[in-house]
């Protein structure tokens, strides 16, 4: 089954840190783009991260300086670490990947992530 699939979401006071990690399955191959978005309550989803196959990576730049990305190819994984976390943070983060010779997009279920002021 080709999925993504979600962690770390949770509960956290402002200034705290989570980690958010995802996996995609063994059937989900040549992934190219990884990354993950957020939806805040009445607001578009949005870019957070996004990390190429090379370990090239962009931001949003809300998040620069406090969130990174990263990934390990070969458990076909990504991770975004979250730290000095705001409330303005609060949302649905949802991982993201592109892979094959369509770039066929995949999403995660997305976990939520809130924090307290």
């Amino acid at each position: 089954q080709e999925q993504l699939v979600e962690s770390g979401g949770g509960l956290v006071q402002a200034g705290g840190s989570l980690r958010l990690s995802c996996a995609a399955s063994g059937s989900i191959y040549n992934i190219h783009h990884m990354g993950w978005y957020r939806r805040a309550p009445g607001k578009q989803r949005e870019l957070v991260a996004r990390i190429t196959s090379g370990g090239s990576t962009n931001y949003a730049d809300s998040v620069k300086g406090r969130f990174t990305i990263s990934r390990d190819n070969a458990k076909n994984t990504v991770y975004l670490q979250m730290n000095s976390l705001k409330p303005e943070d609060t949302a649905v983060y949802y991982c993201n990947a592109n892979a094959g010779l369509s770039w066929r997009d995949y999403w995660g279920q997305g976990t939520q992530v809130t924090v307290s002021s």
